[in-house]
């Protein structure tokens, strides 16, 4: 495997592991996910993770096999959607169904459905965010997900998030956020530039309250937007992957060797 470091901005500074394929990034990406949940069990008795669509569920599936299986505590896991497509639970664009069938169906007793905290797809979009922020809202009075020291924001202890090649994550799309939006929880699109239109999203500060914030980009089609924002490049206005930064928690990016083709000097020396 080919690990390499680089130390950005934040107060704990950023990592970036580099892989040369994706099984490779595959094998660390679960390892680093059940070290985060251990962590998080032993500290508060609990782990909340938010996933995201793409192609998230495809490279974490060996945590339903061994040794992940008998070794994580899936009993206190807690589950969320960084973000969600606005259709039925069973549609196949539904990032639950991809995550329901890619993983959790699979550890069938050891994850009940209720910590599994999915998106009403079939209200409004406006609704539909409403509705997803209450939900959280309420567990967070309940501490079952954290709150950030530095803000009243969740503090999810592990956001796990795919960029897609315009440099979106999440659901929030380059010109179709609000990049200043500070005071609400989730939102929502009515014009996603990807099928399908209606989306509910984390907002940027939930997403950076979290202790834990991990970036994927694999493949060639990534390599400009990752250079864009790894590299502090392009234009004045940021990509949203580049306004990722957790405030009181740590940032990893997993890459593989094609979407990090286009780096600069920060990558280019090996761990």
């Amino acid at each position: 495997m080919t690990r390499m470091a680089f130390s950005g901005d934040g107060k704990d500074g950023r990592e970036l592991r580099v892989y040369e394929n994706l099984d490779e990034l595959k094998v660390d990406l679960v390892e680093y996910i059940a070290k985060l949940s251990d962590a998080a069990v032993k500290e508060r008795g609990t782990f909340a993770i938010a996933l995201s669509g793409g192609s998230v569920i495809g490279l974490i599936g060996a945590l339903c096999q061994a040794p992940y299986r008998e070794t994580v505590d899936w009993s206190v896991w807690q589950v969320f959607w960084a973000d969600e497509r606005l259709v039925a639970k069973d549609h196949p664009d539904s990032n639950y169904k991809l995550a329901k069938d890619g993983l959790f169906s699979k550890l069938k007793v050891l994850v009940l459905p209720s910590q599994l905290h999915s998106v009403n797809g079939l209200l409004s979009a406006e609704d539909a965010a409403v509705d997803y922020e209450f939900v959280i809202r309420q567990l967070v009075r309940t501490r079952l997900i954290g709150v950030s020291e530095t803000s009243d924001c969740p503090k999810f202890d592990l956001v796990l998030l795919d960029m897609g090649s315009d440099g979106h994550v999440a659901s929030l799309f380059p010109g179709h956020f609000d990049p200043d939006e500070t005071e609400e929880w989730v939102t929502y699109i009515t014009d996603s530039p990807e099928p399908p239109s209606g989306r509910i999203t984390f907002t940027m500060p939930v997403i950076n309250a979290a202790a834990n914030v991990a970036v994927i980009a694999t493949g060639s089609d990534k390599a400009e937007a990752a250079h864009l924002v790894i590299d502090d490049a392009g234009p004045e206005c940021p990509l949203p992957a580049k306004m990722v930064n957790p405030a009181d928690g740590k940032l990893t990016w997993f890459l593989d060797k094609l979407a990090a083709s286009k780096l600069g000097s920060c990558a280019q020396s090996s761990e």
